[in-house]
């Protein structure tokens, strides 16, 4: 069986571009006719193409923001009684992310063979989550493929969000810190030696904050390698460091203790628990299951811990709460109104709404790390500009003095 590229038309009028897999020319056509398809071409790809694509899908990244259109397509056509097969190939073809697109792929191949949505999506953990399988799997159980599709969706789009305002949020400051960056390199390698050779030639008596940026800036163009280095070293040396259970553990704590950054990694924590457990709970996955899968997503191992011992603690018959406070990472609105969810049998609209609580949590803190880290950033440059300025313009003033 082999590859085939083919552009066709829909009955929408739409021409559409895709890949398929057939044993000839002819029953590619034939395909895609039963389709309701206009065909306009069919080629086999060539060898380059393939290995580009494959290479292309083995190295790159898949956008969360595919997966969510994904979701949302495949959930509105089985919504409309489309079968799964048939919905798979169309995606297929629509799908532009050519990892995602491998993925579709796959898991047509091994739907048609005969294993369940479930089994063919778990063969991709890069692509498809242990959330998106198990919520996949209560929904396949439940027959409500399509609802469910279209709540992992939401979910997925709300996990958009919020990267997206954190990321524009960082944008302006990691984009002045690398001006920065730039400017001072350039003053010590190039601009500040000259003014040092004009003062020595003239025997011009420097004070103590210009011998110091002269100082600096000698040691900066003789060890330059070692200005460099020394932070990749120390990067690489935290990232192994982080690769280890204990290290890992020890990192995530600091993160969760640091000065205002801790604290919007605190409230992102325990939102994405709140909805990951909530979105799993409403959809059909049993509560142990469920916990399970959420401290495996949580991306935080302090945090893990604490579900964990959660999970620990309903299996022995106690409620979920009890271990959530003790961990002292859970604010005790959050264990509350868990609480309330556990006695009254409504956890999990309880959870949604700890989850859009902390979702406005997260985007009033980023909006004030931004307000307050951009004044920062400017009076920072100020203080460097100005002490650079006062280190170069003191023995400036001194030569004319002396002159006149």
């Amino acid at each position: 069986m082999a590859t085939f590229s083919y552009s066709a038309v829909n009955t929408a009028g739409k021409t559409i571009k895709g890949t398929i897999d057939a044993e000839n020319h002819q029953q590619v056509v034939q395909r895609l006719r039963d389709q309701k398809y206009t065909v306009l071409d069919v080629s086999r790809p060539s060898s380059a193409t393939k290995r580009k694509s494959g290479m292309k899908a083995s190295f790159g990244k898949m956008k969360l923001q595919s997966l969510v259109v994904f979701s949302r397509q495949f959930s509105t056509m089985l919504d409309a009684g489309i079968s799964i097969l048939r919905c798979l190939d169309i995606l297929e073809g629509q799908c532009k992310d050519p990892i995602l697109r491998v993925a579709i792929a796959a898991v047509k191949d091994d739907v048609k063979g005969g294993h369940t949505l479930t089994d063919a999506l778990a063969k991709h953990p890069n692509v498809f989550n242990k959330l998106y399988v198990n919520m996949v799997k209560a929904a396949e159980a439940g027959g409500i493929i399509g609802p469910i599709l279209d709540r992992v969706s939401g979910f997925l789009e709300k996990e958009q969000e919020i990267r997206t305002k954190i990321k524009g949020a960082m944008m302006y400051p990691v984009m002045v810190l690398i001006f920065a960056g730039v400017m001072v390199a350039v003053l010590m390698t190039f601009v500040l030696p000259k003014f040092k050779e004009i003062f020595v030639s003239m025997n011009v008596q420097m004070p103590a904050t210009t011998a110091f940026l002269f100082a600096m800036s000698d040691f900066f163009r003789h060890n330059w390698y070692a200005v460099i280095g020394i932070p990749v070293v120390v990067f690489v040396a935290i990232r192994l460091y982080g690769r280890t259970p204990k290290g890992r553990f020890n990192l995530d704590t600091v993160k969760l203790k640091a000065p205002v950054v801790g604290d919007l990694i605190s409230k992102m924590s325990i939102a994405r628990f709140a909805r990951t457990l909530g979105t799993l709970i409403s959809s059909g996955v049993p509560m142990l299951r469920a916990l399970e899968i959420v401290s495996e997503t949580s991306g935080n191992t302090v945090i893990t811990k604490a579900i964990l011992d959660a999970r620990s603690s309903i299996r022995e018959g106690q409620k979920i709460s009890a271990p959530l406070i003790a961990s002292g990472q859970f604010p005790s609105m959050v264990t509350q109104m868990i609480d309330v969810g556990e006695e009254t049998g409504r956890i999990s609209e309880m959870l949604v709404k700890v989850a859009d609580f902390f979702d406005q949590e997260v985007d009033a803190t980023v909006k004030g790390l931004t307000s307050m880290i951009e004044p920062m950033l400017i009076v920072m440059m100020g203080v460097l500009v100005g002490f650079i300025a006062i280190s170069v313009m003191s023995p400036i003033f001194k030569l004319v003095s002396s002159l006149s």
